[in-house]
């Protein structure tokens, strides 16, 4: 199948699995995933109507989204990837929303960039709901107060909650861990759910999912990861 055939059978997936959870599928974001997929491939699904994209790294989608957003409006830019804070500047710069705010340094880098930039993007808080050490995200019995943190210390635009369920285990009680400490927090967004389950994540709340390879097929490559220490990945 073609990356728009995907892209359709994926859409009508997704629609599907929010009626079958009584919602309207409206309430559920699709953020096709384009890391190391290039501006060629990414094109027929801008020109079918897709918006919002998500990127692992920052220097790769500086070379090739510039200009994708400015021959396609109103795209929606979301980095998925571990940031580092001497990246926060130029991530601010070109990001709409940041799912992978995971401690109180990348919270003051971003401060100060959204100061230097007078851009605010949204930003997410990462959970590490199965307390994985090669994960970024803080512990869920330190959500509440970091979350708190980022909004007061930091003034920042604190809109919902991500995570990346452990691969050995069910999905299912991690999404649900989420939904909780979200509605715990007073937070619309909940960033959970890839190729693989989606629509779990969809019938415990997802308001965004990120699916790349459903769409895009396998990767051919991997991009590296700007100097961080590599982690488990956040898209699928």
């Amino acid at each position: 199948m073609t990356s728009l055939e995907n892209l359709a059978a994926l859409q009508e997936a997704i629609a599907q699995a929010a009626l079958d959870a009584g919602r309207e599928p409206s309430s559920v974001t699709l953020v096709a995933v384009s890391k190391t997929v290039p501006a060629d491939r990414i094109e027929p699904v801008l020109q079918a109507g897709q918006r919002v994209f998500g990127e692992n790294y920052v220097q790769e989608s500086a070379a090739k989204w510039p200009a994708l957003r400015e021959a396609h409006p109103g795209c929606e830019l979301h980095l998925l990837g571990p940031l580092q804070s001497n990246k926060a500047q130029a991530a601010v710069a070109l990001f709409d929303v940041i799912h992978s705010l995971d401690r109180p340094s990348l919270a003051a880098a971003l401060a100060t960039a959204q100061a230097k930039t007078g851009r605010r993007p949204r930003v997410l808080c990462q959970v590490n709901t199965g307390e994985e050490p090669q994960k970024g995200g803080v512990p869920p019995s330190e959500v509440d107060s970091f979350v708190l943190r980022c909004r007061t210390e930091f003034g920042l635009d604190v809109a919902g909650l991500m995570c990346i369920p452990p691969a050995d285990q069910a999905a299912s009680p991690h999404f649900a861990l989420l939904k909780v400490a979200a509605e715990r927090n007073g937070l619309p967004w909940l960033s959970m759910g890839m190729s693989a389950d989606f629509r779990e994540a969809i019938q415990l709340g997802a308001t965004h999912v990120r699916v790349g390879t459903a769409i895009f097929g396998a990767r051919l490559r991997e991009a590296p990861a700007e100097g961080a220490a590599p982690r488990a990945d956040v898209t699928a």
